[in-house]
C-alpha cells in the first residue's frame, strides 16, 4: 500500500509540474505579446519623430530599426512557444486523465485490505 501511495504522489507531482509548465508558457507568451505592443508603440513614436516611415530610407530611425528587429524576434519566439505549448497541453491533459483514472481506482484498492483485515478480525473473535 505504501508503494501505491508513493506512485500516486509521484503522479500527482508530475501532473502539478505539467500544470505549472503550461501556466508558465502561457504567461511567457502574454509577456512577449505585451513587449511586442510596447515595441510597436516605440517604433511608431520613432517614425513620428523623424517623419520617415520607410525602413530602407537612409534617415530612418536606427532605434526604430533595432526595435523592429527585436519585435520580429519576439514574434518568432511567440510562434515557437505556441507550438511548444500545444505539446505541453497535450502532455498535461494525458497526465491529468491518467491521474483521475488512477484516483478513481485508488479508494477501491485501498478498501480491499481493510475489508480483508476486518473479516480476519471477526473470524478471530469467533
Amino acid at each position: 500500500m505504501k508503494s501505491r501511495e508513493t506512485v500516486f504522489k509521484l503522479k500527482r507531482f508530475e501532473a502539478d509540474e505539467k500544470v505549472r509548465k503550461v501556466a508558465g508558457m502561457e504567461q511567457m507568451i502574454r509577456d512577449f505579446e505585451s513587449m511586442v505592443g510596447d515595441l510597436d508603440r516605440q517604433i511608431q513614436a520613432g517614425e513620428d519623430r523623424t517623419g520617415v516611415r520607410d525602413p530602407m530610407h537612409f534617415a530612418y530611425s536606427t532605434f526604430a530599426k533595432a526595435a523592429s528587429v527585436r519585435r520580429g524576434n519576439l514574434r518568432q519566439s511567440i510562434d515557437n512557444l505556441r507550438l511548444q505549448l500545444e505539446g505541453a497541453v497535450r502532455e498535461r491533459d494525458e497526465v491529468l486523465a491518467g491521474l483521475t483514472r488512477n484516483e478513481d481506482v485508488e479508494p477501491r484498492e485501498m478498501m480491499r485490505p481493510r475489508r480483508r483485515a476486518e473479516r480476519e478480525s471477526k473470524a478471530e473473535m469467533r
